[in-house]
């Protein structure tokens, strides 16, 4: 068993985060994720054979293809006799994948491995029950973000009630949260502005040949004003609304 002092982070990289059917909505989850794993093997000098295994988060992977982080890996050059894991922890996908990854060090499972999450929001599909039905309408389309991705499996409620229901357990107010968007978003844009990011952002090639480099999300004209005035979306005396939530990619 290797001690923690053994094991090392020789590259950390990720591609620019986009707007829901923003910038990168030609981009499969496995393209993003192919873009940053040759880039991180380009950074540690390594080729493809000495890739022992590839575990990538990935929540939604409804019509993707068998075992996305599979396809990243193949698609990035690892040689075929290699393994890849496809891990889904919800949320904690990515953070799940490092920590199994790191699990596969500590025991000499492996040598190298390249972990972490990838993921297209814009991507995901809508489907149809065929098999059960004959008859078909729009109204029964479901969309596998939302089930797949956003609705809780268990109380079936989606999870920006969840955050309601925190805010009501540890009475946090709306204008604790509107404060604390806004201040989350100067400091984004701040960050932006100073090339804080730079090293750590894979540039992705879009259609026109331009490149994308920049996080998408963050507004330079967000203000406190404007966050207090948005509707809520949940029920209309909660809190949560457009400002605040965790973009969609």
């Amino acid at each position: 068993m290797n001690s923690d002092d053994d094991i090392i982070i020789t590259s950390a990289f990720r591609t620019p985060i986009g707007s829901f059917q923003g910038s990168l909505k030609n981009h499969k989850a496995t393209e993003l994720g192919t873009a940053v794993v040759k880039r991180c093997m380009e950074h540690s000098n390594l080729n493809g054979s000495e890739i022992d295994t590839v575990i990538l988060g990935q929540v939604l992977q409804a019509g993707c293809g068998q075992n996305p982080a599979r396809q990243t890996a193949i698609n990035s050059g690892i040689d075929i006799d290699k393994t890849a894991t496809t891990i889904n922890q919800v949320c904690g996908s990515g953070l799940a994948a490092i920590t199994l990854g790191f699990s596969s060090l500590k025991l000499n499972d492996a040598n190298i491995v390249i972990a972490g999450g990838q993921e297209s929001m814009t991507n995901s599909p809508h489907y149809l029950n065929y098999r059960m039905e004959e008859n078909f309408s729009e109204d029964k389309l479901k969309d596998t973000m939302l089930i797949d991705g956003l609705i809780d499996a268990y109380d079936d409620y989606h999870m920006g009630v969840t955050a309601e229901n925190i805010a009501e357990k540890y009475q946090i107010t709306r204008n604790d949260q509107d404060s604390f968007a806004f201040n989350s978003q100067k400091k984004a844009i701040k960050a932006i502005s100073e090339n804080k990011f730079k090293e750590e952002i894979v540039p992705i090639k879009l259609k026109d040949q331009k490149f994308f480099d920049k996080d998408e999300y963050p507004r330079a004209d967000t203000n406190l004003e404007k966050l207090s005035n948005l509707k809520t979306v949940f029920k209309k005396k909660w809190h949560s609304n457009c400002g605040k939530c965790i973009w969609v990619k």
